[in-house]
């Protein structure tokens, strides 16, 4: 890969001015669009270690990007109603017993639909293009 090179002059310690010879030039080699985050060096040693487990990274298809956006759409979109229906339940409610239980009714949904949001995005992933 072609990269940039910078250049770094040593001088010798002691003496303003002079260069050491064998020390003149240090190149090293820079990625092209400059150092790379954290990010993108851990995801880097994440690619390494997939391909020396065997692992084969494949582009989605369109059809699967669409299967998974509409699986998230479709979350989004329950969630959305379940939280309208639970703020509606939650006035209505006179004690704290309600309450909670309408709280633990709201997180077993949200549970059970990202259950299935999951689910339905896995088997996109595993549907093999046509």
């Amino acid at each position: 890969m072609l990269g940039r090179f910078h250049v770094v002059i040593l001088t010798s310690p002691g003496v303003p001015g002079r260069v050491r010879r064998d020390l003149l030039l240090h190149y090293a080699a820079m990625a092209a669009d400059g150092p790379k985050s954290a990010f993108e060096l851990a995801m880097e040693r994440l690619r390494l270690k997939d391909k020396e487990a065997g692992v084969d990274e494949h582009p989605l298809t369109d059809a699967q990007k669409a299967a998974i956006a509409e699986a998230r759409q479709v979350y989004e979109a329950r969630v959305a109603e379940r939280e309208i229906l639970h703020q509606a339940a939650l006035r209505k409610a006179t004690t704290y017993e309600e309450v909670e239980r309408l709280n633990e009714e709201l997180r077993r949904d949200k549970s059970r639909l990202a259950t299935d949001r999951d689910r339905k995005t896995a088997e996109a992933r595993r549907a093999t293009p046509a």
